[in-house]
C-alpha cells in the first residue's frame, strides 16, 4: 500500500536523482507554488540532483524560460528533460517526413527550432500536402477539444498518415480551468484506427532521454534504486515510473484532487485514495498532498 508522507523529506534514504514533473507539481501553469519549490531547493542542498521531466511539447531551453516567467528560480532544479526534445530527435530523423502538417498553437512553434533557434529540416505544409502530423496541442486549448478535429483525425487516418503526439497528457489544470493536450488529439487518432507514436511520459524515449542527461551531468548513470519520480498524472508520471521499474512519489492535489479527498481535506484521504488507486490498477510507493 502506498505510503503518505507529509514532506520530500520524508521518503527513504538513497534516493540522489529526482526525476519531477512541472505542471500540478511545480507550478500551475500561472504561477510556481512556493513550498514544491523550497523541496526540490532542499533536495539539491542535500546532496541530491533534481531533473525536470516534463510533456511540455517545448525544448527544454523554451521550458526553462517558462519556468523564469513563473518564478520558479534556477536554484531548484539541475537539468530539464521535455517530451518536445524526445520528439524531436524522431522528427529530425524523418520517422514523420519532411513535410509535415502541424496542430497546436502558435506559441509551440518553437519546437520546429534546434537550441539555437535556427529552423529545422521540417516543414509545415497545408494537411493535403503532408506526409505526416505533428501535434503538440490544439490551436485553441482554451476553447476547443478533440472532438473539434474530427475532420482532420479522419482524413489523416484515410491517408495512412502517422501522427507524432509531443505531448501525450490528456489534460492539465492551468489555475483553476481544466484544458485539453496533445495526447487528447493522439487519443482520439489512435481510436479512428490511425498510428500515433508518443515520446513523453509514459513512454520510453523520455525516460531515456533523462537518464542520459543526468548520466552526462554526473559522469556516472543513476541506478533505479536512487531514482525518484514525482507526479500527478497517475496515467503518465506514475505509469510511466511503474514501467521504468522507478519508485514514484505521486501527488495527490493535483490531476486526482478531487478523487483522493485532497480538495476537500488538504491532504489524501486514505479510504479514497486506495479505492482510487485500486481502479487505476497503480500503486505508487509514496503519496504526498502537494510536494512540500
Amino acid at each position: 500500500m502506498t505510503e503518505i508522507i507529509q514532506s520530500l523529506e520524508d521518503v527513504g534514504p538513497g534516493y540522489r536523482t529526482l526525476f519531477c514533473d512541472l505542471w500540478g507539481c511545480l507550478h500551475d501553469g500561472v504561477k510556481a507554488f512556493p513550498a514544491a519549490v523550497a523541496a526540490l531547493e532542499g533536495f539539491r542542498e542535500r546532496g541530491g540532483t533534481v531533473a525536470l521531466v516534463t510533456n511540455s511539447p517545448r525544448p527544454a531551453g523554451d521550458v526553462a524560460r517558462q519556468l523564469d516567467l513563473l518564478g520558479a528560480p534556477r536554484s531548484c532544479w539541475d537539468l530539464i528533460v521535455s517530451s518536445g526534445d524526445a520528439a524531436q530527435e524522431a522528427m529530425q530523423a524523418g520517422v514523420f517526413g519532411r513535410r509535415v502538417y502541424h496542430i497546436g498553437p502558435e506559441r509551440d512553434l518553437v519546437f520546429f527550432n534546434d537550441a539555437e533557434g535556427r529552423p529545422l529540416d521540417v516543414t509545415r505544409v497545408p494537411l493535403e500536402e503532408a506526409e505526416g502530423i505533428v501535434c503538440t496541442g490544439l490551436f485553441d486549448d482554451r476553447t476547443e477539444t478533440a472532438e473539434d478535429y474530427r475532420a482532420t483525425i479522419l482524413y489523416g487516418k484515410t491517408k495512412g498518415m502517422k501522427l507524432l503526439c509531443a505531448n501525450p497528457d490528456i489534460v492539465v489544470d492551468v489555475g483553476d480551468q481544466r484544458i485539453y493536450c496533445a495526447g487528447a488529439i493522439a487519443k482520439a487518432y489512435q481510436e479512428a484506427g490511425g498510428r500515433a507514436f508518443y515520446f513523453g511520459k509514459p513512454h520510453p524515449p523520455i525516460y531515456a532521454l533523462a537518464r542520459r542527461k543526468v548520466t552526462a551531468l554526473l559522469g556516472e548513470a543513476p541506478r533505479d534504486d536512487e531514482i525518484l519520480c514525482i507526479g500527478d498524472g497517475i496515467a503518465t508520471d506514475i505509469l510511466g515510473a511503474m514501467g521504468e521499474g522507478l519508485d514514484a512519489l505521486f501527488i495527490a492535489g493535483g490531476l486526482a484532487a478531487e478523487e483522493t479527498g485532497t480538495q476537500e481535506f488538504g491532504v489524501p484521504d486514505p479510504e479514497r485514495l486506495a479505492a482510487w488507486l485500486s481502479v487505476e490498477r497503480l500503486e505508487p510507493k509514496y503519496t504526498i498532498g502537494m510536494l512540500r
